[in-house]
C-alpha cells in the first residue's frame, strides 16, 4: 500500500470515529499556557491514528498535537504530522468546520497531505508533484491579483494597525476555526488568501500547506521564506497563502510597513 493510500484509509477511519463522538466528546480540559481545549474524543482519534499508522510504518516518526513530543522523530527519514481534530472549539460547539489533518514529511517537506472534514463530507488530498483534489476533483486557487477587495481568512487581530503601520488593507475578512480548512479554502479558490502572523504549529499546517501549494497557491511564512517541517521546535513564523501575484502584494505591504 502506498503512503497516500495508507494515510487516506486511516484518516477516513479516524473521521468516522470523530463524527461518532461529536455529540458525546467526553471530558474536556484546558491545555496549559492557553493552548485551548482538548476532549476525550481528540485523544481517542489521536490514539487510533498513531496505532494504525505506526503499525503499518514502524520506522516513521510521529508528531501530533495530542501526543507528547520527543527527539526520536528528528532522526526518522519520514514523519507523520497529525492534528487529530483541528478546530476543537468548533467540534465541541457542534459546528461542522473542524478537520482531521495529516501529512507525511520527508526531508523537511510534506509528500502527502490530507485534510478531511467529516461533518462537511469534504476530503482534500495532495501528493507532491501530483496536484490537489477535493473529493477527487482537481482544485485551483483564485486568480485575484489586487490586494484591495480581496477576501482573506484570518483572525480579526491579524488586521490590527500594529501589523500594518501604513494602513490596514481594504480587504474583506472572514474566519474559519480550522487552520487546515482555511488553507484548503484558499487552495480551491473559495477565498483569495489566508494569513496569520503568529507562530503556527506544524500539525496545523503541514497537510494544508501541501494541498494549497499543489493546487497552485504560494505558501510561505510571514517573512516570505519557504516552510520547513519536522524541526526541533515544531512551529513556523506565521503563514501567508495566496495566488502568487496576491501573495506578493500582501507580503510587500506587510514587510514594507513592518520596516518603518
Amino acid at each position: 500500500m502506498t503512503d497516500a493510500s495508507l494515510l487516506t484509509e486511516i484518516v477516513l477511519e479516524a473521521g468516522a470515529l470523530a463524527l461518532a463522538r461529536a455529540d458525546a466528546p467526553g471530558a474536556v480540559r484546558d491545555k496549559p499556557g492557553g493552548g485551548g481545549p482538548v476532549s476525550e474524543a481528540d485523544i481517542e482519534v489521536d490514539r487510533l491514528m498513531r496505532a494504525r499508522l505506526l503499525a503499518a510504518r514502524p520506522d516513521y516518526g510521529w508528531l501530533s498535537e495530542e501526543t507528547e513530543d520527543g527527539p526520536e522523530r528528528l532522526s526518522a527519514s519520514r514523519v507523520f504530522v497529525v492534528d487529530p481534530i483541528d478546530g476543537t472549539r468548533a467540534f465541541l460547539a457542534g459546528k461542522p468546520t473542524w478537520a482531521i489533518s495529516a501529512a507525511i514529511v520527508e526531508a523537511g517537506e510534506p509528500t502527502v497531505g490530507i485534510v478531511h472534514m467529516p461533518a462537511l463530507s469534504k476530503t482534500y488530498i495532495a501528493e507532491r508533484g501530483r496536484g490537489a483534489t477535493r473529493n477527487g476533483r482537481p482544485i485551483a486557487p483564485s486568480t485575484r491579483r489586487e490586494l484591495d477587495g480581496a477576501e482573506i481568512l484570518a483572525n480579526a487581530n491579524q488586521f490590527e494597525p500594529d501589523f500594518w503601520p501604513g494602513g490596514v488593507p481594504a480587504i474583506e475578512r472572514q474566519f474559519r476555526p480550522s487552520i487546515a480548512y482555511r488553507l484548503c479554502l484558499v487552495a480551491e479558490g473559495r477565498f483569495d488568501a489566508m494569513l496569520t502572523f503568529r507562530p503556527s504549529w506544524e500539525w496545523d499546517i503541514a497537510a494544508g500547506a501541501l494541498i494549497a501549494r499543489e493546487a497552485g497557491a504560494l505558501v510561505t511564512d510571514e517573512h516570505g521564506a519557504p516552510l520547513a517541517f519536522n524541526r526541533a521546535d515544531p512551529r513556523v513564523a506565521g503563514i501567508v497563502t495566496a495566488p502568487p501575484p496576491l501573495h506578493a502584494a500582501l507580503l510587500a505591504r506587510h514587510l514594507a510597513d513592518a520596516a518603518h
